[in-house]
């Protein structure tokens, strides 16, 4: 990496120089953002995750620069154009529009108007016009007509050098830059049905004669119109006031408007933009938009994936799970705290009164005969109804009775993961086996679901999907660092996440395992095949060692600082075993004492924190929740209702909410509170537990419209109303196709401002 990139990067990120440099060498060398996050403070000066990942992704950007950089160079040299003049541009060009810009006039083209007015001779005449706007160019012309060339007279003749000039305008740098600029800041997004495609693409209807400012348009309405364009049902453009356009380039190349050849100057800028520039912008500012709304569109999926990653785990307990289902009956699955299959069955309580007492006598009995802590209930169909029959059994209070969201659950169910674990159980099994998983620990069983999957984004298929796919891999990389892996349990997929372990080196752990018995100490992680020094570095303060020989491997101090803390209870006259549980020991500590080198406070203080709660684990600890009762279908909603739910998905324009009806409400971003909300997350994430109430229930169409403010009124229906909302917020097209439980928001339309989720 070039010191100029790192200047650059400094500046552009609002980093300090030194903190760039250090966070960069570290990448370079292979290290992971959670390691240099949580155990290179000192060198970086405490930069986050956040931080770390920024100046990643920047430096990334920045090489893509001189890569191009260099590729154009090279043609240039090729074809002996490349002089001190072009280079230094080139050098200059700080962004790849801008390379583009000083590198244009030199692509290779293919035969255009200009190319065969120049093979007509007439680039002179060209060239005689730009520069002498106050003299007449026809007598000039007239020099040029030759029959033998195609001039047969003068008009042909400025016809050409018109050409030629329009040319030179779509090529100037500044022009192409003015350009980009004005459409940045005056284009308008608009959309309208194509002839003929109103009723097969009435999802689309919103959008049947649409137009907004593009800079300010939502993410979801970007992607949305693109879809619709896309599938065929509508045309959208982003162009901007023809006039307001051509008056900016008629400033950079008319000189003197009185002219005879200013006048041919200007009627060559206006062919420009309308044959040449007007395309090429629109063509840059379409992809600019749908840059941003991917970066918007993927900021709500990474942190809506985040929050549910970071659930409160139930914890290791004896689960009986259970797969809802009317006609094929409920799959109960019976779990060890280990999460390891005990038994499984099928029950039918929604059947005859016989199978119903046959269904009951079971549970009752499993959760006897394995000592069940907890009953895990998917919460798709059927759902509600199983968990009305399972809590009308007179179980013991001590077993907690929980609903859980399986979006993704039947992926999991049919993938190769999953066959690999249960070669010899089918599908529903497997399914029943994960939804029992989730409640102990939310983490451990999604890492094993593309996380795409899972079903908390917006438009994700439409996305750019390397950017998507980096940023989610990113947030759960994030996730199971930050909480910790136990080494001796944990499922290669879950490993495979861990900083400085791959889906390789995972493996191998979980082969080293079942061949010779659990890890005793972290060192023994060396004895793996492909797991060398740098790995062990990487991963050995996120992996966790319970019981083990050395107590340290239990926490996340990292090996290299154990002789560190064995001398920090040294000094006091005491053991590692006595700072783990004696507070007044830690207490006896001074810190300060042991800076030096390459130990500072952060490391210091992070250390100390460890020993207090060592394997702490950072997600908020675990309270049941219960739906309300008598509610358990959409009929049973009536407006005004003020009702328990869980926040399943937040997206650019509100959020949806699990109320325990088989279908989600929406509770738009002017419902989220009192108060003004201009992102959604600002106020819900994901997983969340919130009272709403409810504003209206459409039946026959399955729309559920919720609000989360303390004295909500219901919205008037008036056209003044439509239309206020229309320009706050307008809503995503719709669908009646229903959306199966497991189909993640986006991958097809669903109905997502009403209620997309149904299962």
């Amino acid at each position: 990496m070039t010191d100029k990139n790192l200047i650059e990067a400094s500046a552009s990120l609002n980093i300090p120089l030194h903190q760039v440099e250090a966070a960069a060498k570290l990448l370079g060398e292979g290290a992971t953002v959670p390691f240099i996050a949580r155990y290179r403070k000192e060198a970086t000066g405490s930069l986050d995750e956040v931080q770390i990942t920024s100046i990643r992704d920047e430096l990334d950007r920045l090489k893509a620069i001189d890569e191009r950089r260099a590729s154009i160079k090279k043609s240039l040299q090729e074809r002996n154009l490349l002089t001190a003049e072009l280079e230094g541009k080139l050098d200059a060009a700080e962004s790849l529009s801008k390379l583009e810009d000083v590198y244009q006039p030199f692509k290779p083209k293919r035969r255009t108007k200009a190319t065969i007015a120049k093979e007509r001779g007439l680039e002179p005449l060209a060239e005689f016009i730009l520069n002498n706007q106050q003299s007449g160019c026809s007598e000039k012309a007239g020099e040029f007509v030759n029959a033998e060339k195609e001039v047969p007279d003068i008009q042909a003749a400025l016809a050409g050098a018109r050409d030629i000039i329009a040319e030179i305008v779509a090529d100037d740098a500044l022009a192409r830059s003015s350009m980009r600029d004005y459409f940045d800041k005056n284009a308008v997004l608009s959309s309208r049905v194509l002839p003929g495609k109103e009723e097969d693409g009435a999802k689309y209807r919103d959008y049947f004669n649409w137009s907004e400012n593009a800079a300010a348009a939502p993410s979801h309405r970007v992607l949305a119109i693109r879809r619709g364009e896309s599938e065929g049902f509508l045309v959208m453009r982003v162009i901007p006031d023809e006039e307001g356009a051509i008056s900016i380039l008629k400033k950079l190349f008319v000189k003197d408007a009185s002219g005879e050849c200013a006048k041919e100057v200007a009627a060559a800028v206006e062919d420009s933009y309308r044959r040449l520039l007007s395309s090429t912008t629109e063509t840059y500012m379409r992809l600019e938009i749908k840059k941003r709304a991917d970066e918007e569109a993927v900021r709500v999926f990474a942190n809506n994936l985040r929050e549910l990653l970071m659930a409160s785990p139930l914890g290791r307990k004896n689960v009986l799970a259970i797969d809802p289902g009317f006609r094929t009956g409920c799959k109960v699955v019976c779990l060890n705290r280990q999460g390891d299959l005990l038994c499984n069955d099928v029950v039918y309580p929604e059947q005859s009164a016989l199978r119903i007492k046959e269904a009951g006598d079971k549970i009752r009995a499993y959760c006897k005969q394995y000592e069940i802590e907890a009953v895990a209930i998917g919460n798709g169909t059927a759902g509600r109804e199983t968990e009305a029959f399972v809590r009308s059994l007179g179980l013991p209070a001590s077993i907690v009775v929980v609903m859980v969201n399986e979006s993704g659950a039947s992926i999991y169910s049919a993938s190769e993961v999953a066959r690999e674990e249960f070669p010899n159980y089918d599908i529903t099994v497997r399914g029943a086996v994960s939804i029992g998983r989730r409640l102990m620990d939310p983490l451990a069983e999604l890492v094993k679901i593309d996380p795409q999957s899972i079903g908390v984004g917006q438009y994700q298929h439409d996305v750019n999907q390397t950017m998507l796919k980096r940023s989610l891999d990113d947030v759960v990389v994030s996730c199971v660092n930050s909480v910790g892996v136990e080494v001796n349990t944990a499922s290669k997929q879950l490993l495979s996440y861990v900083s400085g372990l791959n889906s390789t080196t995972a493996a191998n752990i979980v082969a080293y395992r079942n061949q010779n018995g659990p890890f005793r100490t972290r060192k023994d992680l060396l004895k793996v095949k492909g797991l060398g020094a740098k790995s062990f570095e990487q991963a050995a303060g996120f992996l966790r060692i319970n019981g083990g020989e050395n107590p340290l491997d239990a926490s996340a101090v990292h090996p290299e600082r154990y002789s560190l803390v064995e001398k920090m209870a040294s000094d006091i006259g005491s053991d590692v075993n006595t700072l783990l549980k004696d507070a007044s020991a830690r207490a006896r500590i001074n810190l300060s004492a042991y800076v030096g080198g390459d130990i500072g406070m952060p490391t210091l203080k992070d250390i100390m924190q460890e020993l207090g709660k060592p394997g702490r684990d950072p997600r908020e600890k675990f309270e049941a929740f219960s739906f309300a009762d008598g509610v358990s279908k959409i009929e049973d909603l009536k407006e005004g209702m003020r009702i328990p739910g869980i926040v399943t998905n937040v997206t650019a324009f509100g959020a949806f909410v699990d109320i325990g009806v088989h279908q989600d409400g929406l509770v738009h971003v002017s419902e989220l509170s009192d108060k003004f909300v201009k992102d959604p997350n600002e106020v819900v994430k994901p997983q969340q537990k919130v009272s709403v109430y409810v504003l209206e229930v459409d039946v026959p169409r399955k729309r559920i419209s919720l609000s989360m403010k303390t004295n909500p009124q219901k919205r008037v229906r008036s056209a003044g109303d439509i239309a206020a909302r229309k320009s706050n917020a307008a809503r995503p097209p719709l669908s009646g196709a229903p959306r199966r439980r497991d189909e993640p928001f986006g991958s097809s339309f669903g109905d997502l401002f009403s209620n997309a989720k149904r299962r």
